[in-house]
């Protein structure tokens, strides 16, 4: 069953992989209020056909909206394909983002570069026409209100939107995965990582008033401040341990500041109860996340 009902109005779809561990790990959200849809990052292109799917069991046959949070390939690969199927939609992304999506041939090289086999499995990525395509300040149709944030960080591309109280916010506070009774929390800073830019998007996202929270990855949650604030701490005590075995030696291997804040870090501390698989995944993107910070302070 790849749709799972969070609310009356509200829909999150899996978007599985055929990759080890990808499993329960991309969300494609959509919404459905005030008598319109719209759907929020639309996932890679191997994956439209679930969307597809799970559009029609949902009886939807007109889609207002596509709201890209980012243009990274797991989040947006495929909107160009869906766009094919609703092209009455709308396409919403931030300007950084929009040429990219209208010609993607170099976004998809870039995403074959750092994620190779991955990227191939998710596949290339389908160009959006021009004319679908844009970066609204404020979305307003009928009674339904979206309001779009700019919030560069895990990507300088990257935006959050609110809509009636829920936060979509993509990986603005990083990867959640729901654990019945325990809390993980993974920070999300791929290269190219700038820590200011980081934590200002955080405390704006932080600041938004919402009562609830959608992740790219993965799920929902609702004790959003919670969230933020273990947000905040997780990012200073990364920062703060890479800076620390950086300075110790700077040909410090990731692998072993990854060993530490398993330690450190109360928001991971549940990685061992983690089945196999999704370990191998948490564990590949923890140390993306620590190669962004350590090639922060090798800029500075």
């Amino acid at each position: 069953m790849h749709i799972h009902q969070k609310s009356e109005h509200l829909f999150l779809i899996d978007l599985d992989q055929e990759i080890e561990g990808f499993r329960q790990f991309i969300s494609a959200w959509v919404y459905q209020g005030h008598k319109r849809t719209i759907l929020i990052d639309p996932g890679p292109a191997s994956t439209i056909p679930i969307v597809k799917e799970a559009l029609r069991e949902l009886r939807v046959n007109w889609l207002d909206y596509i709201l890209l949070t980012h243009i990274h390939i797991d989040h947006a690969g495929g909107g160009g394909l869906l766009t094919t199927q609703y092209p009455e939609a709308r396409v919403a992304c931030h300007p950084k983002g929009i040429p990219h999506m209208v010609e993607p041939e170099k976004l998809w090289q870039g995403s074959l570069n750092v994620l190779g086999k991955v990227a191939e499995t998710y596949g290339p990525i389908a160009p959006i026409r021009s004319n679908m395509i844009s970066y609204p300040e404020k979305i307003e149709k009928g009674s339904l209100k979206v309001e779009l944030f700019e919030t560069p960080g895990h990507a300088s591309h990257h935006l959050c939107y609110l809509v009636d109280g829920i936060l979509f916010a993509g990986e603005v506070a990083g990867v959640n995965i729901t654990m019945e009774n325990d809390f993980y929390l993974r920070i999300a800073t791929p290269p190219r990582f700038i820590y200011e830019v980081y934590k200002e998007s955080l405390y704006k996202a932080a600041n938004l008033d919402c009562d609830k929270i959608c992740f790219g990855h993965y799920d929902t949650r609702e004790d959003v401040n919670n969230v933020f604030d273990k947000a905040k701490e997780q990012l200073e005590l990364w920062m703060e341990t890479v800076r620390r075995h950086f300075e110790k030696d700077k040909k410090v291997e990731a692998d072993d500041i990854f060993l530490d804040l398993l330690e450190s870090d109360a928001n991971i501390r549940a990685f061992a109860k983690l089945e196999q698989d999704i370990q191998k995944r948490e564990k590949y993107f923890a140390i993306n996340s620590i190669n962004g910070m350590l090639g922060y302070l090798k800029n500075l």
